[in-house]
Order: structure tokens, then sequence, then C-alpha cells
């Protein structure tokens, strides 16, 4: 009973919050966020107020499977990005871009925490630098998914940007793979290499593959269907199915590892997108019965982010460091990286700025880093939390700023919002008439 009471709770506080970030027209993704943080441990929580907050991280954790569904959605929606119609125009384009602005915002992290290093060595290590810049990679693509949906954005930055942000994960786990086994190496003198870097590589082809071989399937036993209701069934026991399988892990001798449930996803989504006729008609269906999840998953967010970094005057130190760093290297290597490959100078202006969001990801980096890396992990987790934290609250408005300045979010053309006021004002005088004849 507690859980559907903090489920319901969520769902409804995160409603209500809508209303009033919009009169500071912000995104519905902070004000998700913002209520995650207010009913969350670290305010609501430690008041002990029970059932319209949670008391304490476990409560929020014992929920998780609702993010890893709502992640799943939304790899498979990113994954729907990657049309083979449209790559021709832009796949050289979103490759190049993504590639190239991970790698840049990894160095420009590396470099600068490594003068933080030789300025103070005992607050900032050179295996804390490199894992930092590694994490810096990754960005998050649930904020950017949502603000484009709220705002029903279209443009060439918009068309970029959903590829670019996808490749980021595989970019990510390749250079984390890297700079992460470099740091355990230099911490213990005894890791091994060899598997640090083949092992996220196995990774990234076996959950390409097994999303893949879902897509197919599902594409066949969609076809034996006509029925839009059957068909939307088939897609969420798809999706769910596909996390589910993702959570197992494998083993090719002295090689193991797991797979990753939003790179499967997004293979799901991409390869269905190609091969079934009717996929664009069914992930508009799909999209409409997901939202009630997804602003679940962003007041779990919210909730799981920790206060308490802001205790820690070293932390917030690093940590502001680290988001100027990465920051500038995002904008910067999108910009040249954009210039490079002849895109359009909207994209060139703009693009840099919406990759700036950060969570989901980065934090299970971090998490990795903490079980391995003793005392360094778990400042490095704090680090990524605080930077996590001041990313999601303002990545979604920055977005939003960037995508309208594109001319990409256009706001509702004034007859649209009156004549929805008349159709009310009508209503309400239908209601009336209706009650006074019944008085009659």
């Amino acid at each position: 009973m507690l859980y559907l009471l903090l489920i319901s709770w969520a769902l409804f506080a995160g409603l209500l919050m809508t209303r009033i970030t919009n009169i500071f027209k912000l995104p519905d993704v902070t004000a998700y966020l913002i209520v995650g943080v207010i009913i969350g441990p670290s305010i609501l929580g430690k008041l002990g107020i029970n059932r319209i907050g949670f008391t304490s991280f476990e409560e929020v954790e014992s929920l998780s499977i609702i993010s890893d569904v709502a992640l799943g959605f939304i790899a498979f929606a990113i994954g729907n990005e990657f049309k083979l119609s449209e790559l021709k125009h832009i796949g050289k384009q979103a490759f190049v871009i993504g590639v190239f602005q991970a790698v840049v915002a990894t160095l420009c992290v590396d470099v600068a925490l490594l003068i933080v290093h030789t300025l103070m060595p005992n607050i900032v290590t050179v295996p804390m630098a490199i894992t930092l810049g590694a994490i810096a990679a990754a960005t998050a693509p649930a904020a950017t998914i949502m603000v484009i949906k709220q705002y029903k954005a279209k443009g060439p930055v918009t068309d970029i940007l959903l590829p670019v942000v996808a490749l980021d994960d595989a970019v990510g786990l390749v250079i984390f793979a890297a700079s992460f086994g470099t740091a355990s190496a230099m911490i213990s003198g005894s890791a091994n290499l060899l598997n640090l870097i083949v092992e996220p590589i196995i990774e990234i082809v076996m959950s390409l593959l097994l999303g893949s071989v879902v897509a197919i399937i599902l594409t066949y036993i969609e076809s034996k269907f006509h029925s839009n209701t059957n068909r939307l069934i088939l897609i969420i026991g798809a999706i769910v199915l596909t996390v589910a399988f993702a959570k197992a892990s494998f083993q090719f001798g002295r090689f193991g590892g797991s797979f990753s449930p939003l790179l499967v996803c997004m293979m799901l989504g991409t390869v269905f997108c190609n091969i079934c006729p009717l996929s664009d008609e069914l992930m508009d269906i799909s999209d409409k019965w997901s939202q009630p999840i997804l602003v679940l998953f962003f007041v779990l967010s919210g909730a799981e982010l920790d206060l308490h970094v802001f205790n820690n005057s070293i932390v917030i130190l690093v940590g502001i460091i680290y988001i100027l760093a990465r920051s500038f290297g995002k904008y910067i290597g999108a910009r040249i990286s954009a210039d490079m490959v002849g895109s359009k100078d909207v994209i060139k202006k703009y693009l840099g700025i919406t990759l700036l969001p950060q969570a989901g990801v980065a934090l299970g980096m971090s998490a990795i880093v903490a079980r391995s890396l003793g005392s360094n992990g778990t400042l490095i987790r704090n680090i990524t939390l605080f930077g996590v934290l001041i990313y999601e609250l303002i990545g979604p408005t920055l977005t939003k700023m960037a995508l309208t300045e594109a001319g990409e979010i256009k706001e509702k053309p004034k007859e649209v919002v009156n004549r929805r006021s008349k159709k009310l004002k009508a209503a309400k005088r239908r209601e009336i008439i209706k009650k006074i004849f019944k008085q009659k």
C-alpha cells in the first residue's frame, strides 16, 4: 500500500508542479525533478513524513523497476530516429559530431582536473582526473527527449540531436572502459587492462545483437495482428521483455560482462523502425501510453539526488570545475565537429548547449567506480552526483532555450489559445443552461 501511495503522490505532485513552472516558462521535466527532490529523502524524508515522501534512498531504489522500464521506452524512441532513409542525409554528421564532442568533453575535464592536481595534489589525484573525464562524455537522453516532445520541436538541430545523444552512450562506454582501466591500474598496479578494454566492446556488440533479434521477432509477430490495441500490447511487452533480458550477464572464456539496457532498447527501436512498415503509427501510440511512466521516472530521478553533497567544500569546488570544463568541451566539441562536416550555422551555434544534461549513465559509471576505487571512488561518485544535480535542474531549461533560439520551438499562435478559451467558455455556458432547465 505504501508504494502505491508514493507512486500516486509522485504523479499528482509532478503534475501540479508543472502549473507553477509554466508561469516561469520552464520545461515540465524541471518540475518533475524539483518535485522529486522535495518529496525525496533529502527534504520531506528528513521530516519523517510518511506516505507523501520517501523516508530513505532504499525506498526510492525499491521502485527502480519503473526507472528501468522508462529508460527502455526512452531508448526505444531514440532508436526510431535512426531510419536509414533519414541517416543518408545526417548519418555522417551525427557520427562525427557524436564521437568528437564526447572525446573533447573528456579531454577538457582531464586537462582541467590535471591542472588542479598540479596545484592541489592532495585533493585531486591523477586516477580521479582521468576517470571523471571519462564520465563527462555521457549525456542524458531522457531530459532531452521530454523537452522535444513537450514543445514538439522540429528542425535541423532536433534532427541531428537525437542520433548524437544516442551515440553518446556507446562512445561513453568505450571511453570509460579505457580511462577506468588506466585509473585502476595506476591505483592497484594489478588491474587487467585487456579485460577492462575488451569487455565493454563485447558488451556493446552483444547489446546491439540482442536488440536486433528481439526487433526481428517483434516485427514478425506484429504482422499477425491487425488491431492497434493488440499491436500496442506487443510493443509494450517487447520493451519490458527486452529490459528484463538486458539484466542478464554473459561469459566468453576469460571475458564477461552484462548488457546495456539503453543500447539494447535503442537497437530494438532502430531495427523495428526500419523493417516494420507501420512503425511510425505504432511509435505514436507507444509515446502516448508511456507518458505517465516518464513522469514517474523523472520524479524518482529527483528523489535520488542527495543534497548532502553540498556539505563537502571539496566536492563543490571540484564539481564546479568539472561542470565548467565539461560544458565547455561539449559546446566547443559540437561546434568544431559541426563545422568539420559542413553542418548548418544553426547546428554549430546551438547543438552543444542541448548536450549538457547528464544523469543515469553517468551515475551508473560512478557507481562502478565507487565500488572499485575505495576513497577515490567515493569522492568521484559525490562529484558526479553534484554535477548531475546541477545539470538535471538547469539542463532541460538550457535545451529549451537553445531550441527556441534555433527557431525549432514555437509558441502556440494566439488564435489557438483564444479558440481553446472560447470552447471552454461555451462549455461552461451549456452546463449552466442545462442546470437551469433541470431546476425548472
